[in-house]
């Protein structure tokens, strides 16, 4: 406890304890309707597409500005979602396998980029492979207001079209009996994936960043079957996720944010796994167990009755 209130104390490690849990309570959010629309590999899709916008970005402007990466990880980001509906909706493949080539081919075309900066006249591109595995300690407080802002933009939009996004997620096909633009909800639902891996990038890296997106979601449902109660659960778990993974690196040294981050939320979901009020394996064991003792109570009552009528005959 002393250590939180030592991260607490310096500036720069208040800022990055901030940023990861603001990345967490956004993608959290925002993956819940990805995993209950069974696309739980856009993220991880999106993740790795961003590596070569990175790349391209920098290999254009010769920098290396935050700034300049998130807007190259948007664009490839865009790139690798027009990819995936080009392929399913011109080809006979279903939308895992696009999922598939997409990501293979943007990840093996920014791992190629990469090493070609490595290995290039590019004097300033030490650290560039950082953004595989992310760089929390990097981040300062302009970093963390645009991540403020553009997670209170994706949390808020995520309310406002909470009952539509909640149709397209367990029935597309009624929502559109409605009157509902389904195709443009389910665009701008992969734009807001897209925003959320993008600011993510950072922290967590373009590797980890879908399990960050798709973990709390999963943990969050072995709790209830009410999508408000999942979405706000998932949301919590991430921030919390968030939060402990920038404690815990900066309580050892030369241990990276992101993985740790990842890990916390594995912990989250592995404790949901056992203590799921319904769907958990502690829950279901004590339901046999209680089937069980009924099935025996009720058994040995038959056997009583069955004694007392030979005794009476």
């Amino acid at each position: 406890m002393n250590n939180f209130f030592a991260m607490l104390g310096d500036p720069n490690m208040r800022w990055i304890f901030l940023g990861c849990m603001l990345l967490g309570l956004s993608s959290g959010v925002i993956g819940s309707f990805s995993y209950l629309r069974k696309q739980s590999l856009v993220g991880d899709t999106l993740a790795h597409a961003a590596l070569p916008g990175i790349c391209i970005a920098f290999m254009l402007t010769g920098v290396k500005s935050i700034g300049v990466f998130l807007v190259g990880a948007a664009a490839a980001g865009f790139l690798a979602t027009f990819g995936i509906s080009f392929i399913t909706r011109h080809t006979k493949l279903k939308q895992d396998a696009a999922l598939g080539i997409v990501l293979s081919s943007f990840f093996g075309l920014g791992i190629v980029l990469l090493t070609f900066i490595q290995h290039g006249d590019y004097g300033n591109q030490a650290g560039l492979d950082k953004f595989l595995f992310g760089q929390a300690a990097a981040m300062v407080g302009g970093d963390v207001i645009t991540m403020s802002v553009i997670s209170a933009v994706l949390v808020g939009i995520c309310s406002l079209l909470f009952k539509q996004f909640k149709l397209i997620s367990f029935d597309p096909g009624f929502a559109k009996g409605l009157g509902y633009r389904v195709g443009l909800l389910e665009q701008l639902l992969m734009l807001l994936v897209v925003v959320a891996v993008v600011i993510g990038i950072q922290a967590v890296g373009v590797v980890l960043i879908a399990a960050l997106l798709i973990t709390p979601a999963v943990s969050a449902r072995y709790w209830t079957n009410t999508l408000g109660i999942m979405v706000t659960l998932s949301g919590m778990i991430g921030a919390l996720s968030g939060g402990l993974g920038a404690w815990i690196s900066s309580s050892v040294s030369n241990l990276p944010t992101g993985p740790v981050t990842v890990l916390a939320a594995t912990l989250f979901f592995a404790a949901s796994v056992l203590l799921g009020p319904e769907r958990g394996l502690l829950a279901k064991w004590l339901l046999r167990q209680k089937v069980k003792r009924s099935y025996h109570a009720e058994r040995e009552v038959r056997i009583a009755e069955a004694m007392k009528g030979e005794s009476v005959s």
